[in-house]
């Protein structure tokens, strides 16, 4: 609702003016925003950077602005898990589309284009690991869209009702979700890249069929999710962010994607052997499609 006044409780600003979490002010961020999970990879992406113009951190929250070329791009950490999505989203959202000095939402809103570059583990033996997996698709089963209102297309609930009961989650303590990536972004992405539906998990170890002393209470979860085909659809790999990324980013008018290096494969019980290469390779060659196009 435009215009609406924001309570000081409700959306912290620091005395410089910056938002809280991420320490940035609005003339710190590009239209184009590359997430990645880990602090220590924002510089691996932003030394392909032709210049630097800005570099905010605050605790797990790194951000570097700059350009490639003739286009603008800011890089920023957002550690693990869809909650520490649920503060990034909002708040870069708030630095277009609220107006920090009054408070007040802007008539007129900004769209970002927002491309996650980051790692997980593939389910499908025919997809080995260092692949770069483009997610079409995400299915939440974190709880966080349940805490906003979201709607979905027929053709989105049909999908996630065949997964549903595919993976037997009717009557447990599981609501999957569904969201879909940005065509218009995921159209850029194709040579060399796998696309496929992304499960985004909860935790690493139980949520993903890890037992080391706790035994899961789903522990067949793996192959249900391998398994799992619907209208030329099927599982490639899960993490941890992307279903938060994908959800959010729509109900806020954002156009997002998520860009996964697979460094495990569950399937074939193997792991990368140069996950810095492999992970390098990727950054480059998305910051080079980026780079080329108007994203």
């Amino acid at each position: 609702m435009s215009g609406r006044h924001i309570e000081p409780s409700e959306l912290i600003i620091t005395e410089r003016g910056t938002i809280y979490h991420i320490d940035i002010a609005p003339e710190h961020l590009a239209p184009t925003v590359i997430t990645v999970g880990s602090p220590d990879r924002v510089k691996e992406v932003s030394k392909y950077f032709d210049k630097i113009e800005h570099r905010a951190q605050h605790r797990e929250f790194i951000t570097h602005t700059g350009y490639v070329a003739n286009r603008r791009i800011s890089v920023i950490s957002t550690g693990i898990g869809v909650g520490n999505i649920d503060i990034v989203l909002n708040e870069i959202d708030a630095l277009m589309n609220i107006d920090l000095a009054t408070r007040t939402i802007n008539e007129h809103k900004t769209s970002l284009s927002i491309i996650r570059l980051g790692t997980c583990g593939t389910l499908q033996a025919d997809v080995p690991v260092d692949s770069m997996i483009v997610s079409t698709y995400a299915m939440g089963l974190d709880n966080l869209m349940l805490f906003y209102d979201m709607e979905v297309n027929a053709a989105q609930q049909e999908l996630l009702a065949a997964f549903a009961q595919h993976i037997a989650t009717t009557g447990k303590n599981i609501h999957p979700y569904i969201c879909e990536g940005a065509a218009e972004l995921r159209s850029h992405f194709t040579d060399g890249y796998v696309h496929g539906i992304t499960v985004t998990c909860p935790g690493f170890y139980g949520p993903q069929g890890r037992t080391l002393r706790l035994q899961p209470a789903f522990p067949h979860i793996l192959d249900a999710l391998a398994s799992f085909g619907h209208k030329g659809h099927r599982v490639a790999n899960f993490e941890m962010e992307t279903s938060a990324i994908y959800g959010m980013g729509a109900l806020l008018g954002h156009k997002c994607l998520s860009i996964s290096t697979a460094v495990a494969n569950r399937a074939t019980k193997t792991f990368s052997a140069d996950t810095d290469r492999a992970v390098d390779n990727m950054i480059r060659q998305s910051l080079q499609v980026i780079a080329d196009n108007d994203l």
